[in-house]
């Protein structure tokens, strides 16, 4: 089932996730939602507060990005490692090598893209749908797309990694983002 994406404004974007276990309700049903919201919305990840779950769950899929890669892009992605993973209860273990620059975007925050620093590589740990330990190293476009679905669960959002002045510059979208006044092709909830 296709889930409303919560709009930049509601709270709920703003709270620290919490962890769950096992017996949370109706896992992996959530779950199969969330990658079908996902897809559907033209998505690399997607973070449970997403779509109004205040948990410390997100998936991602960097698989689509460096199949889908321009013929002069490939060699950008040859290194790259993808993955398609759900991260459940994940922490960050350290933080690697150089800050990069790349224009991202979010379902919460539709058509507004801004530059954005961040490391080359994360280590994390989390534990999967059958909740099974895990800790690996993320580097690239993926690393990218999980420390932007990690700032989610923590309550952050890629606009917060921007200057003052450039926050200052697309306020007027952020204002009409939050009164609704946005189109996009998938279903959007909007604070009230």
């Amino acid at each position: 089932m296709k889930l409303p994406i919560v709009a930049y404004g509601h709270p709920i974007l703003r709270k620290k996730a919490l962890d769950i276990n096992a017996d949370f309700p109706n896992l992996q049903e959530l779950i199969e939602n969330m990658w079908e919201t996902m897809y559907h919305s033209n998505g690399v990840g997607l973070a449970a507060p997403q779509i109004n779950q205040s948990i410390r769950l997100f998936v991602v899929d960097s698989v689509q990005i460096v199949e889908s890669a321009e013929e002069d892009e490939k060699e950008k992605y040859a290194k790259e490692k993808p993955v398609k993973q759900v991260f459940i209860n994940a922490q960050i273990e350290e933080l690697h090598g150089d800050d990069w620059k790349y224009n991202e975007g979010c379902l919460s925050i539709p058509k507004v893209r801004e530059d954005v620093m961040r490391p080359e590589e994360v280590t994390l740990t989390w534990v999967d749908e059958q909740f099974q330990s895990h800790t690996a190293t993320f580097d690239g476009i993926t690393a990218r797309i999980i420390l932007h679905e990690y700032d989610h669960i923590e309550g952050k959002l890629f606009i917060d990694h921007i200057s003052p002045l450039k926050r200052r510059l697309i306020k007027s979208k952020l204002d009409n983002i939050t009164k609704g006044k946005v189109s996009v092709d998938y279903k959007m909830m909007f604070p009230k």
